[in-house]
């Protein structure tokens, strides 16, 4: 039992010498973390602050812009409310014929140019409304149905205010969308208005009470849709345009919207005697030359019309009203006519200010 106990006490010296061991490496230990010792965490945050002044901090990320519109005008970006192509394969099958004179239409087209599915087939190329433009070389003129805003914007080259009526809220938004993107926003005044409603309320009030004067009224009223090419539109504009190279027949100005093509024109007539009228290019002359026959004054049939002073002013001139025909040609065809009355007729420029 001794040697046991003699055992168990070399053992119990074993343990101590163990602890005694271990308190060593502690002491170690905590000698060499000493020696290694961090700075305080006052000390820490003067040398990190230190490398703040030393090193350049990179700025803050800035939000991107998404928006092809000028950071003053994003607000009237117009980008979400139509598709914008960008390749042939994304346009539906039925516009591609379309798409691919989008350059003539919006020579800035790939800086973000938008058109809805009727302004594909109804805006006026860039090249013809700037030759509209010159002939109507004026103060102030209204663009009666300003689509997405082709002529519009050449209006702004020739004229120190354009005034740009349409009855869609779309389109209207469109035409100012390119019309910034052109840099001549600032100069067309854009009105979400029926041109009927609008010429009538215009035409009510005094003279003097009128503001603004409109030198010339462009008119490019709906045709009809694409089947115009058959001389016999529907009243809905067609989903699938025709490739027709040439018209069929005549086109009857009684199937011009929203109101015959013929009542439009004597209402027009009232507000100014300088009117330039796009017109389909198979439509008929003779209806037309009718247009100043001085049979055509008087009442139309429209119970809101208001009585035309025309006869009166036609009787006071000493030599008769001429019309003029303008046949517009890009690459080489006939794409429409602009008929232009009043001082816009070369030969009678008299007549403007009358």
């Amino acid at each position: 039992m001794g040697r046991r106990g003699k055992n168990v006490g070399g053992l119990g010296r074993f343990l101590t010498s163990l602890d005694d061991l271990g308190a060593a490496l502690v002491a170690k230990k905590e000698m060499l973390l000493n020696s290694l010792e961090l700075p305080t965490t006052s000390a820490h945050s003067e040398l990190e602050h230190d490398k703040v002044e030393d090193v350049a901090q990179p700025p803050p990320l800035k939000k991107r812009r998404t928006s092809v519109l000028p950071a003053s005008d994003e607000k009237y970006d117009a980008s979400a409310l139509v598709p914008r192509y960008a390749s042939e394969e994304d346009v539906p099958s039925h516009l591609r014929k379309y798409f691919a004179q989008r350059y003539r239409y919006f020579s800035r087209y790939d800086e973000g140019c938008l058109l809805d599915e009727e302004g594909w087939y109804s805006v006026t190329p860039e090249a013809i409304a700037d030759q509209i433009a010159e002939r109507c070389r004026c103060d102030t003129v209204l663009d009666a149905f300003c689509g997405v805003g082709g002529n519009a914007i050449a209006f702004t080259k020739t004229c120190n205010r354009v005034i740009a009526l349409d009855t869609s809220p779309v389109r209207l938004a469109l035409a100012r969308h390119n019309a910034i993107i052109y840099g001549v926003a600032d100069r067309i005044e854009f009105i979400l208005a029926d041109y009927l409603s609008f010429a009538r309320s215009y035409l009510s009030r005094p003279p003097k009470d009128r503001g603004r004067v409109v030198d010339v009224v462009f008119l490019s009223p709906p045709w009809g849709g694409p089947s115009y090419l058959l001389a016999s539109p529907t009243k809905e504009p067609s989903k699938n345009p025709l490739d027709a190279e040439t018209p069929s027949s005549e086109y009857s100005l009684s199937n011009i919207l929203p109101i015959h093509g013929a009542e439009l024109f004597r209402l027009t007539r009232q507000i100014t005697r300088n009117v330039a009228y796009f017109l389909p290019r198979n439509v008929s002359l003779q209806d037309v030359s009718t247009l100043i026959s001085p049979s055509t004054g008087g009442s139309t049939g429209d119970p809101d019309m208001i009585p035309t002073q025309r006869t009166e002013v036609e009787a006071s001139s000493s030599t008769p009203e001429r019309v003029e025909v303008e046949e517009e040609y890009l690459g080489g065809k006939l794409k429409a006519l602009t008929c232009y009355f009043g001082g816009l007729v070369q030969g009678q420029e008299d007549m403007f200010e009358e």
